[in-house]
């Protein structure tokens, strides 16, 4: 007889069905998992094994075959514990069938049979609710994987059971991240939307976030550079929320019973290597980028990174989502993040300052930020020189608009935008918008599109650095209420492209 149980493997962010079957046939005692198992799965069967062993139940003096099918997918994690143990159950004939035939199970077992939650809750509650079969996991991913009813609500009901150990009434385990460090219990708080320290230098392709000295403490210098931080991120909307917290679940990023309520806010050092930042390593794990999906990835010292590093950026910033590809699979994580980019204008810093500035100026600052190339310098929509604040304002109150009413003015062009794309698939903003749309949003009179030729001939803008300060100065004119573009929201668009001393 063999016994089938249902669970899942990962790839990317798609949870793929994976049928756990189990024979217990005559032979020499043994117990083999096959079917591609990683380390993780195939010492499965000793806690399995044991786990069974502390809960009174005897295996038998046979044969027991585990196949994890399909055969040629690679199974990796040791959420593959549950499903081993309720399918040797049911070939045991414990278990009846109709719990391992309609139940998609994850979760580690302990060496004493209670359940450690595990990742990935979130996502195998989505595809247990596509297959109509309900989901048993740890009680410590209850919270996470119940986020999967709404979520998939459009496709299916997901009667899901969320479990409680196997035997005994024992607590919930802490939950661990993949770094093995454990995770407090109860919802997570918010994430704050800090945006680091330093001097801002550039927005990315959707908008501009700008550090907390200049959006609340900047001075009359620093004008310029509050009014692009005007473009900020909205919060994030239902939908949002479920893409990223997806992201943060195959991470273990996610709290017991926590979602990403807050856009994510990820700043990576300038000594991340290539897989932190894209993604990688033996897992295909999400990077930087994808961790920061529908929020901010923030780039101090942006061109102190590898030049490799940088390079890579470009596919994901104009694509919105990034392909790991490896021998055996090829990855596809989403990654529509706002890159905030900071740079001091030199290596020494005092580009500015005659007093303090090396013998190599002006060349100094050309070299340094020489390191960022055209093409991706060209994928920025906004460019601002923060000059520094002198220590003789720092005690002064912050002057112009507060955090509140800016925040007001954002969240209006947000519903400007959304009311704009309403019926548009996959157009949630002006960002968004390409080809006959973008045509259509942004038609200009003749003196705003005389402008924008002057500025594209004289300048030499590439088409895309041409569709950016459309996008821009559409925005520009949400943020004022504005029904058609004029030529002052062109010019204010342009000025936020060339402030920048290095050339697009």
């Amino acid at each position: 007889m063999v016994a089938r149980a249902y669970t899942v493997a990962f790839q990317g962010i798609e949870a793929r069905t994976v049928e756990v079957q189990c024979a217990v046939t005559a032979g020499l005692p043994a117990f083999s998992i096959v079917g591609l198992p990683d380390k993780a799965v195939s010492e499965a069967r000793d806690r399995v094994r044991t786990a069974l062993t502390s809960m009174a139940i005897a295996l038998p003096s046979k044969r027991i075959t585990v196949n994890l099918s399909p055969a040629d997918l690679p199974k990796e994690g040791s959420h593959f514990d549950l499903p081993i143990a309720m399918a040797l159950l049911a070939a045991l004939d414990i278990l009846p069938d109709d719990v391992t035939q309609n139940t998609v199970a994850l979760g580690e077992l302990s060496l004493d049979g209670t359940l450690v939650p595990v990742v990935g809750a979130l996502p195998a509650a989505m595809a247990a609710a596509e297959q109509g079969r309900g989901l048993l996991c740890p009680a410590g991913s209850g919270a996470e994987a119940a986020l999967g009813r709404s979520g998939a609500g459009h496709r299916s009901s997901l009667s899901g059971r969320c479990g409680a150990p196997l035997h005994g009434s024992g607590s919930p385990q802490p939950r661990r991240t993949r770094s093995g460090r454990r995770a407090p219990h109860g919802p997570r708080p918010a994430r704050s939307q800090r945006t680091g320290t330093g001097q801002a230098r550039a927005g990315d392709r959707r908008c501009w976030a700008a550090p907390p000295d200049v959006r609340r403490h900047a001075r009359i210098r620093q004008k310029h550079a509050r009014r692009a931080a005007a473009v900020h991120p909205a919060p994030l909307s239902a939908a949002e929320a479920l893409d990223t917290s997806m992201i943060h679940s195959l991470a273990g990023l996610l709290d017991e019973g926590g979602i990403t309520s807050a856009r994510p806010f990820r700043e990576p050092h300038h000594t991340a290597s290539m897989a932190a930042i894209i993604g990688g390593g033996r897992r295909a794990q999400p990077g930087e980028v994808s961790l920061a999906h529908n929020g901010v990835l923030f780039m101090d010292e942006f061109p102190e990174f590898p030049r490799t590093v940088l390079e890579t950026l470009r596919q994901p910033i104009e694509n919105g989502e990034v392909m790991i590809a490896r021998a055996n699979a090829h990855v596809k994580y989403p990654c529509k993040f706002m890159l905030v980019a900071a740079a001091n204008p030199c290596k020494c810093g005092y580009l500015s300052d005659p007093e303090r500035a090396c013998a190599r100026v002006p060349q100094c600052g050309e070299d340094y930020l020489g390191r960022i190339s055209g093409p991706l310098m060209d994928r920025f929509d906004l460019r601002v020189d923060v000059p520094p604040v002198a220590f003789t304002d720092l005690g002064l109150p912050a002057s112009g608009d507060s955090s509140a009413t800016v925040a007001a003015r954002v969240a209006s062009a947000r519903e400007i935008q959304t009311a704009r794309f309403t019926g548009d698939e996959g157009v949630m903003v002006n960002a968004d918008a390409t080809g006959d749309l973008l045509e259509t949003i942004t038609r200009l009179d003749a003196e705003a599109q005389a402008l924008l030729n002057r500025v594209a001939d004289r300048f030499h803008l590439s088409a895309r650095g041409y569709h950016r300060i459309l996008r821009v100065a559409r925005t520009i004119a949400d943020l004022g209420g504005a029904e058609s573009l004029a030529k002052s929201h062109i010019a204010e668009a342009v000025s936020f492209r060339l402030a920048s001393p290095v050339a697009a």
